[in-house]
């Protein structure tokens, strides 16, 4: 949650500073966000990996953290976009480093019958972050007169006092003293023993990244319809709140309910965002449109997290975090550059146009993969 809470005081003003302080384009905005989230990705497949294959997950997260809190301060003293580029993928290799081994330490210390649950709190726990974050930087624009840097220095307070919680508060699973000797540590080969389920939550997770492209877009569509600079941060802010309010629920349902259901639900919520941000003029509807996104998100995102853990053998959850959100990342990475070229060449609206063809696409191939699933349970059943 801290984390979050200084990473989106930065993220929430980034688009705009690169586009008005430092003069670059959208479609530069898309590739350095797109390639920051890639590397992200990248990153958690080998942390997810050694995780498994040393047997601890803390020490892998404590130096993402570090990470993540040391390139904080780049942000503020960046002059050009390459550095931008660079703070960008400092902190997203941090990022990539905890995140597959906090989602596997989350995994290992709960129950199966209340995971989802579990999952869910933690998801909301990260958006409410999220959410305070640009609340945060609203009131602090406010107060420094739109000085973003200033804004960007403030933001290493909450980032340190994250790295400050995982030393003292964060505690991995202990061994029973009579628990049998662990197996040898995995090798890559190993890896080989995911089966279909797996690669099946992976295929969903790259069809969802290529539907839904970077946040940076929303905040510059509510900056074309008239959102004044200093209250940019609200994007986040209405898109968060929907998501952290929903990510809890969301996590519950997970549990009882079929995930067709909740991912289709998901899918018909980006759609409408999508129409809502190409179709619907002024703030009102680019803000109708941005909580829809958000509960897209809330939908989705933690059960995702499910979905990985449940269809994973115990002793490799790290590796297949890293490998889910290594294909997710670079499905993003595409959706975001291909975005951010169609913004520049074509309008905003062609767009999140383009967004809504492609979630309907995926929503369509949902109902088909189901109904064959369906007929090849009938069929069996027949036999």
């Amino acid at each position: 949650m801290f984390m979050d809470i200084s990473s989106e005081i930065i993220h929430a003003l980034l688009p705009l500073f690169l586009t008005t302080t430092l003069g670059v384009s959208v479609a530069m905005v898309g590739l350095i966000d797109g390639i920051a989230e890639a590397t992200a990705s990248i990153t958690k497949v080998f942390s997810g990996y050694i995780s498994d294959r040393i047997g601890r997950r803390k020490p892998l997260i404590l130096l993402g953290y570090g990470l993540g809190a040391l390139s904080k301060p780049l942000f503020a003293l960046a002059g050009t976009a390459p550095v931008i580029l660079g703070a960008r993928f400092a902190d997203r290799i941090g990022k990539g480093l905890r995140g597959a081994p906090r989602d596997a330490l989350v995994a290992d210390v709960t129950p199966q019958a209340v995971r989802g649950r579990a999952f869910g709190l933690r998801q909301s726990l990260d958006t409410m972050g999220a959410f305070a974050g640009p609340l945060l930087a609203i009131g602090l624009m406010a107060a420094f007169a739109n000085d973003m840097r200033l804004v960007f220095w403030i933001a290493v307070i909450p980032a340190v006092l994250a790295v400050l919680f995982v030393i003292f508060g964060v505690e991995e699973r202990a061994e029973p003293a009579s628990a049998k000797p662990q197996r040898p540590p995995i090798a890559f080969a190993d890896l080989k023993r995911f089966e279909r389920p797996f690669w099946g939550v992976v295929a969903l997770g790259v069809i969802f990244s290529l539907a839904r492209f970077s946040e940076a877009f929303l905040i510059l569509k509510a900056s074309a319809e008239g959102l004044p600079l200093t209250y940019a941060p609200a994007v986040l802010v209405a898109m968060n709140a929907v998501y952290a309010l929903g990510a809890y629920p969301a996590g519950i349902a997970s549990d009882r309910v079929s995930a067709r259901i909740l991912l289709g639900g998901g899918l018909v919520c980006l759609i409408l965002a999508d129409l809502v941000l190409a179709l619907v003029s002024g703030l009102a509807g680019a803000f109708a449109g941005i909580a829809l996104w958000g509960l897209h998100m809330a939908l989705t995102q933690g059960l995702m997290a499910k979905l990985v853990a449940d269809r994973a053998p115990p002793e490799l959850r790290g590796s297949a975090y890293g490998v889910f959100n290594l294909a997710a990342g670079v499905a993003l990475l595409a959706a975001s550059v291909v975005a951010g070229l169609m913004w520049d060449r074509l309008g905003a609206s062609a767009t999140f146009l383009a967004g809504a063809g492609f979630a309907t696409f995926a929503l369509i191939g949902l109902a088909l993969n189901r109904s064959k699933s369906e007929a090849g349970s009938v069929a069996a059943g027949k036999k």
